[in-house]
C-alpha cells in the first residue's frame, strides 16, 4: 500500500522531532565532559557539513519537483488545444467527419474523466479503453477521401494533429509514477533527524526551544511533503488544474457554436 505524501510527511515529522527530544535527553544524561565547548565546537562544525548537504539536496529536490508539475500541466494545456484544434479542422473539413469528431467528443469526455476525477484515488493515467475510442476516430479520419485541396489541408492538419495527441498521450503515461526514490527519502530523513539530535542535545531545556524545534521540524518536514505532492500531479493535494482540459469538452459539447 502506498502512503499518501500527507502521511508522509506526518511520519518524517514524527521522526525528526523525536531526534530532536533524544537529543535533549541525552544532554541530561552524558557527563558534563561530554558537552563542553570543544566538544560543541566539534558538534556544530560536522553537522554544518550535514546541514549544507542537506539545504542544497532539499532545494534541488523542490526545484526538480516543481518543474516537472509545471510540465506536466503544460502538457494537459498542449492536450486540450490539440483536441480542440483536431475538431475545428475536422468541423471545417465537412460533414462527412461528424462521426470521427463524435468519437473526439467521446475521448475527450473519457480522458477528462480519468485525470480529473471525483474521487483523486481514481485517477488512470492510461487507460487503455480510453485510447481505444481515440484510435478508433483516427480509423475515422483515414477513410475520408477528397479530391478538394482545401478540404485535403484540413484533413492533413488534423492527421497532423492526431498524431501529437497521441504523442502527448504516451509521454503522460511513461512519466507516471516517477518521483524520488524512497531510499533517497529515507537518506534525507537520516540528515535531518541527525541534524535535530545536535541541536536537541545542545538545546537548553525551557519552552521556547522546544517550540522553535518543534516548529522547524514541522518545516522541513513540510518541504519533504510537498516535494512528493508535486510529484503526484493529478492525485495530490497540489493537483493540475482540469479547467482545459473541461472547457475542451464543453467546446466539443457545442458543435454547432462557433470556436
Amino acid at each position: 500500500m502506498t502512503l499518501s505524501p500527507m502521511i508522509v510527511g506526518i511520519i518524517i515529522f514524527a521522526v525528526i522531532l523525536t531526534g530532536a527530544f533524544a537529543g535533549m535527553m541525552a544532554r541530561r544524561a552524558l557527563p558534563e565532559q561530554h558537552l563542553n565547548d570543544e566538544t560543541k565546537s566539534l558538534v556544530t562544525s560536522s553537522m554544518a557539513v550535514v546541514g549544507t548537504i542537506s539545504a542544497l539536496v532539499l532545494g534541488l529536490l523542490i526545484s526538480n519537483a516543481n518543474t516537472s508539475f509545471i510540465t506536466r500541466s503544460g502538457e494537459i494545456k498542449s492536450l486540450s488545444a490539440d483536441i480542440s484544434r483536431l475538431d475545428q479542422m475536422l468541423r471545417l473539413y465537412g460533414p462527412e467527419a461528424v462521426p470521427a469528431r463524435e468519437k473526439l467528443r467521446q475521448y475527450a469526455e473519457r480522458k477528462t474523466d480519468d485525470l480529473f476525477p471525483d474521487n483523486p484515488r481514481d485517477v488512470q493515467i492510461d487507460n487503455p479503453s480510453t485510447y481505444q475510442v481515440f484510435q478508433q476516430a483516427e480509423y475515422l479520419m483515414l477513410e475520408l477521401q477528397t479530391t478538394d485541396r482545401h478540404r485535403r489541408w484540413f484533413l492533413e492538419q488534423a492527421m497532423t494533429l492526431a498524431s501529437r495527441i497521441g504523442n502527448t498521450r504516451w509521454l503522460i503515461a511513461q512519466q507516471a509514477g516517477q518521483g524520488t526514490p524512497k531510499a533517497f527519502v529515507a537518506l534525507m530523513v537520516f540528515w535531518l533527524t541527525l541534524l535535530f539530535t545536535s541541536f536537541g542535545l545542545f538545546a537548553p531545556p525551557n519552552f521556547i526551544s522546544k517550540m522553535c524545534l518543534i516548529l522547524c521540524a514541522l518545516s522541513v518536514a513540510g518541504a519533504v511533503e510537498i516535494i512528493l505532492e508535486l510529484e503526484q500531479p493529478f492525485s495530490g493535494l497540489l493537483h493540475i488544474s482540469p479547467v482545459p482540459m473541461q472547457q475542451t469538452v464543453q467546446m466539443l459539447s457545442l458543435s454547432d457554436e462557433p470556436i
